[in-house]
């Protein structure tokens, strides 16, 4: 299974050069995966119950991918995210280099870090032409993202999951993560101001495209949009429900409202949710789908947790588990890859908030940045912007790294010196409770 894994993650890699679309690979991969895991599970029975298992979590994922991507396309489709386009003023590839880093950072904390890529990746369609200055801000986005998420406890999968079962609590992560997380965009964002292809693209400056108009109650289908999105995590909160459910109910009433707006509009149609639906970007839904089965198959068939498992046997030091954790999460999915270890250690072994803990949350969401394909934030980018991996690996790989490396470092110092933020910094209304 594993080099089974290893050559259809080749396929993709390599997908220019053999012509072969990643999705078909992806999803070729996962087949494949799950029939060798039903031959050699100790009945079908097993492996299907595995199977089942794995596509409901999988599932909630994609849904909610979907979802997100729609209502994007709707307020975009109305033109709405215009009112943000006309305040970001700066023509400065530099500044909006950073304008953009923090931007995502802070609104992935609040959101998640998969929204909140297909937030601004929309957002930077309307503010700088197709070019490789604008992947370069899309590159900034995913670190931005992953940096941002990792903070606070709904601003990723892992921190959500760590936060759910009692590994971290609320406070305490905020003030002990936002520090390195911060560092490990700033690093990144210092490095890349300092390239050519940041200060050689003035030619690349941002267009506003002030002649763009808004549609008729732009501004209305803006609020409730972006009010939905930001309500998802509102509502696991209030339900108890995964955050899909969250996604698929802000969807509804965005649906609802288009098609009460625009009722009788010959020209509205384009406006409303069947137009948008075919306009989102499905071929990378099913991507992200055959990567996530097909790392599912691996972690039903036990291999992540023989990984996990070998690292605990060779690294002793805490520091280099959460460390290589973070590492490896940059090939292989994050959510699995922290399942099998809060699998392996228990809050007996490492207490909640303990330094174990904190550096996997850290970790687990940093490190796919060094990678593309390893978070759902740089799939989604790699989907929206057409970005293939070896351009990603060229251009932003070491950027990350070095960020990813700042962080773990900023995390030991804050961590012995007992550095954190005031408590009152970190008192944010909607995360008061651990």
């Amino acid at each position: 299974m594993a080099l089974l894994f290893g050559i259809g993650y080749a396929g993709i890699i390599f997908e220019e050069s053999l012509a072969f679309n990643k999705s078909g690979v992806g999803l070729l991969m996962a087949v494949s995966l799950w029939v060798i895991r039903s031959i050699g599970a100790p009945s079908t029975d097993i492996a299907v119950t595995e199977l089942t298992h794995a596509s409901a979590e999988v599932s909630e994922i994609v849904f909610f991918l979907l979802g997100a991507m729609t209502i994007v396309e709707i307020v975009d489709a109305h033109q709405g995210f215009k009112l943000v386009t006309d305040i970001i003023t700066t023509r400065k590839p530099r500044t909006l280099l950073w304008v953009v880093g923090f931007v995502t950072f802070f609104l992935s904390s609040v959101l998640d870090n998969l929204t909140s890529t297909i937030i601004m990746v929309s957002l930077l369609r309307k503010l700088v032409p197709a070019s490789e200055y604008r992947k370069l801000l899309g590159a900034v986005v995913v670190i931005a993202a992953n940096a941002g998420g990792a903070w606070t406890p709904i601003g990723d999968v892992t921190t959500t999951m760590l936060w759910i079962h009692g590994q971290i609590s609320t406070l305490q992560t905020m003030k002990d993560l936002f520090v390195p997380s911060f560092v490990s965009l700033a690093v990144p964002l210092a490095l890349m101001s300092l390239t050519s292809e940041v200060n050689g693209k003035a030619q690349d400056a941002p267009n506003i495209l002030a002649s763009e108009q808004m549609a008729p109650r732009g501004k209305l289908v803006f609020s409730v949009g972006i009010g939905a999105l930001v309500f998802v995590p509102v509502f696991k909160a209030l339900t108890g429900l995964p955050p899909y459910m969250g996604m698929l109910l802000g969807l509804g009433v965005l649906w609802i409202l288009t098609d009460a707006i625009h009722y009788g509009e010959s020209e509205g149609q384009r406006l409303k949710v069947p137009q948008a639906l075919s306009r989102i970007d499905t071929q990378g839904a099913l991507f992200f789908l055959g990567i996530l089965l097909s790392v599912s198959s691996l972690e039903a068939a036990g291999l992540l947790r023989e990984l996990a498992n070998y690292l605990d046997t060779h690294i002793p030091n805490i520091e280099l588990i959460a460390s290589s954790i973070g590492v490896v999460s940059a090939v292989i999915d994050n959510v699995p890859l922290v399942a099998a270890t809060m699998g392996m250690y228990n809050l007996t072994s490492f207490p909640q908030d303990s330094e174990f803990w904190q550096l996997v949350a850290y970790c687990a969401g940093t490190g796919g940045s060094m990678l593309v394909i390893g978070s759902a934030a740089g799939v989604a980018f790699m989907g929206m912007e057409k970005v293939d991996f070896f351009w990603y690996f060229r251009k932003v790989s070491g950027f990350a790294f070095a960020g990813y490396v700042a962080g773990v470092a900023a995390y030991l110092a804050v961590h012995n010196l007992h550095i954190s933020l005031p408590t009152t910094l970190a008192q944010v209304p909607f995360l008061s409770g651990s």
